[in-house]
């Protein structure tokens, strides 16, 4: 028997704020800088959806560690710079968070980024206050996404069963860990990621956030 979804399980980048077109703009940037030309879809494929670790290793197995670095520390300046001149919600997003709530389901945030990162992005669209307590991250566990670590911790922090939740990514390591975890799927395709790349067992893939609702409740 299927349980009823009793938590839904927010990743933060490019599903609560508009900054994964940040990021990938700025990977691309310091790739044309430092010696990995890369385009937006191979940004998208090797990094989007990954921790910080796992981006900073691809980086030092093809450039070296001082250029994996100098990479980071570059990219968390830019970024800052970025998030600070202008980041906005997901688009319906903040009309999908009033209408689950209507619905009274318990919400929370699982990110590969760090919690200094997600106290930045989320503070500037106005959204920390809403998940303050219940944000986690991939710093928090062993194996980043794709493996399921992140989901089942937060699962676990919330005290609801894996198999009682829903998470909402953008991402293919995303999406990838939610099964992985045992947890039904929500995959945005309003983004960066094609459509196709979410798709799988498990997983309802959409294109605009106000529809969420409608589609948990019916799930």
């Amino acid at each position: 028997m299927i349980k009823p979804i009793e938590l839904v399980i927010f990743d933060c980048d490019g599903v609560l704020v508009d900054s994964e077109r940040i990021a990938v703009r700025i990977q691309v940037l310091l790739g044309a800088e430092l010696g990995w030309p890369l385009t937006e879809g191979e940004v998208v494929d090797r990094f989007m959806g990954r921790s910080h670790a796992a981006i900073r290793e691809q980086i030092a197995a093809r450039l070296g560690d001082d250029t994996a670095a100098l990479w980071a520390e570059r990219f968390e300046l830019l970024h800052r710079e970025a998030v600070d001149a202008g980041l906005a919600p997901v688009d319906g997003l903040p009309e999908a968070l009033d209408a689950l709530d209507l619905l009274a389901l318990p919400t929370c945030v699982a990110s590969s980024g760090s919690h200094e990162k997600m106290r930045h992005t989320l503070g500037r669209t106005g959204l920390y206050e809403r998940f303050a307590g219940r944000v986690h991250s991939s710093t928090e566990v062993a194996r980043g996404k794709p493996a399921p670590d992140l989901f089942l911790y937060a699962a676990r922090r919330m005290g609801v069963d894996p198999a009682a939740c829903a998470v909402v990514e953008d991402s293919r390591p995303g999406v990838e860990a939610a099964r992985a975890a045992g947890m039904r799927v929500f995959g945005y395709a309003g983004g960066l990621t094609p459509a196709e790349r979410l798709e799988g067992p498990d997983t309802v893939v959409f294109h605009d956030m106000r529809r969420l609702p409608a589609l948990i409740g019916g799930r």
